[in-house]
Order: structure tokens, then C-alpha cells, then sequence
């Protein structure tokens, strides 16, 4: 398998947890390990991953909390539940908030790889690297330099714009969740974190506004979606 696959591994047993991160690296995967749900999530917020492996009883935030918050700012980053449990009901919650495998505790280490390559099989033909270079209708986007190529000018996105934008993109068309997308890249929803999101929201619209196919919605009561028409 080609590997520069990045994956978020939260496991709340440090000897799992090392020793799954070892394994896997050694298979040239590159793993970075949280001890529970609120590191992994922050993890997650700072960081880029393309795949995601939750224990599901942890301390300061569950699994099922953390890939609850997780799908309302990605829909399709891969995750896959590890469980000492084998109760029917939690797996039916783990399916429900749109898991794509789950692993029963013990496992072999032959029998996760041999999970996540035909998870990682299954996606590969449909997904694009999410720091590649991307187009918004005509303009063009790179997020890891945080560049947006517009027709006169080249503009350089602030982190916070850049975060957003990257959000927006990653769930076009789809609503973006205005609280989880403030937990996420402000920390807190509170009123006044909220505010300052609307200013970043007329400051993306005003930079993309040069392509009329694009239009950032506002949903009321839920968050945004990023729209582009075919033109």
C-alpha cells in the first residue's frame, strides 16, 4: 500500500496506544497518538489526517462524542471504533454516527491493517488529497500555503480564513456546522467567538465574490454551505 497516510489515533491505554502507533508506523503510516477525546480533537483541528482510529471509552470525551464532532466538520474522513465491548447497541451507534468499521477488543494488529487498507482501498478511487491544490468554480485555492489566486491578485488567507475556507471546501454543498466549526477552529461557540466568525464569513464572501457561481449560504439556525453552480 502507498503510504503517506496520516492517521489520529486516540486510545486512553498508553501500552495500546504506543504499541499500535509503533506497529503502524512501522507499516510507514504516519501516526499521531492522544491519550483522550479533547487531545484527539484539538489534534485534529491542527492538523491534516486521512484516517482516524477512536477507542470508544475515554476520559474527558468518549469516541462516539468525539466522532460526532468530528463528522459535522468532516463528513468523510474514514474512522474506525475500537471497543472492549461487543454489545450490539453500540455498535448500531457507532454505524449511526457514520463509522466505517469497528474492531472488537482483543484484535490482532494483521486484522486492523487488514480493516483499514480496504477501508483506505474503498476510498482512494473517489478522494483527492485534502492540501493539494483545489478550484473554487474558477479560482483557484491552496490551503497549505493558505493562497487564494484570484484574477488581479494573489491574496494571503489568515489562519482563521484559511481554516474556514478549508472547512467550507471540504464539506461543499453540504451544511457546515456553525458550533462545531467555532469549537473547532475558535475553541468555544460563545456569542462573541460567533460574531467574529460572521466578520471572516463576509471577509471570504468578499474575496470570492469576483466568481458569481460561488455563493456562501447562510443557514439559519444551522451554519453555512458552500455553494458553486455550474456555470
Amino acid at each position: 500500500m502507498e503510504n503517506n497516510t496520516s492517521i489520529l489515533l486516540a486510545e486512553d491505554d498508553l501500552n495500546l496506544g504506543q504499541l499500535l502507533q509503533t506497529y503502524l508506523t512501522s507499516k510507514g503510516f504516519k501516526v499521531s497518538l492522544a491519550q483522550n477525546g479533547k487531545i484527539a480533537f484539538n489534534k485534529f483541528n491542527q492538523g491534516t489526517f486521512d484516517f482516524c482510529i477512536f477507542d470508544v471509552m475515554m476520559p474527558e470525551m468518549d469516541g462516539f462524542t468525539l466522532a460526532k464532532e468530528i463528522r459535522q466538520i468532516d463528513k468523510k474522513v474514514p474512522i474506525l471504533f475500537l471497543t472492549a465491548k461487543s454489545m450490539k447497541e453500540d455498535k448500531l451507534e457507532g454505524f449511526s454516527i457514520g463509522a466505517d468499521d469497528y474492531l472488537t477488543k482483543p484484535f490482532s494488529m494483521e486484522e486492523l491493517l487488514a480493516r483499514m487498507t480496504a477501508i483506505l482501498r474503498r476510498i482512494e478511487t473517489k478522494e483527492v488529497d485534502v492540501n493539494t491544490e483545489k478550484t473554487i468554480g474558477k479560482i483557484k485555492y491552496e490551503p497549505e500555503l493558505r493562497l487564494l489566486h484570484l484574477e488581479k491578485e494573489t491574496k494571503k488567507l489568515t489562519t482563521k480564513e484559511n481554516q474556514l475556507l478549508s472547512l467550507l471546501v471540504k464539506n461543499k454543498n453540504d451544511i457546515l456546522d456553525r458550533n462545531a466549526t467555532l469549537r473547532a477552529i475558535w475553541g468555544d461557540d460563545n456569542y462573541f467567538n460567533g460574531r467574529s466568525m460572521d466578520v471572516y464569513i463576509a471577509k471570504l464572501r468578499k474575496a470570492l465574490k469576483e466568481d458569481p457561481t460561488i455563493q456562501i449560504m447562510n443557514i439559519h439556525g444551522k451554519g453555512f454551505k458552500l455553494i458553486v453552480s455550474e456555470s
